[in-house]
């Protein structure tokens, strides 16, 4: 934690969700994790990147985020993806759920376009 009382690599934003989520400073956050107050800031329904875990590992550790070993890095994003696929769906939202792909084919004259039926008589075609 530098001496004015921000935690490393952790930008206003991300410092404001962290708040948010009861985080408010080093000891809160060595207290919980990184991996757990990621997931606090995902719950409360801000939608932060996988930099955010980076950085809260390197905030605890005490480097910047882009020190942390690639294998680390891997670490966490599995164990982001398993806790973040447990969560429940933001309220409000509805999962849109994939309909039957029904494909259609006229094989009767091929490459022309039926004439459309619009459900009404055409005028002009009464002329004809």
């Amino acid at each position: 934690m530098s001496s004015d009382g921000k935690l490393r690599n952790i930008g206003p934003k991300s410092a404001a969700w962290l708040r948010q989520t009861g985080i408010h400073n080093q000891a809160d956050l060595e207290a919980v994790g990184a991996l757990a107050a990621f997931i606090r800031v995902k719950r409360a329904g801000f939608k932060p990147s996988l930099n955010l875990l980076y950085a809260l590992e390197g905030a605890i550790l005490g480097c910047h985020w882009q020190e942390i070993p690639e294998e680390r890095r891997q670490e966490l994003v599995l164990a982001a993806g398993e806790e973040v696929a447990k969560l429940p769906p933001p309220r409000g939202k509805r999962v849109p759920v994939a309909g039957p792909v029904i494909t259609l084919r006229h094989d009767e004259d091929e490459g022309t376009m039926p004439e459309p039926d619009f459900g009404f008589d055409d005028p002009a075609a009464e002329r004809d």
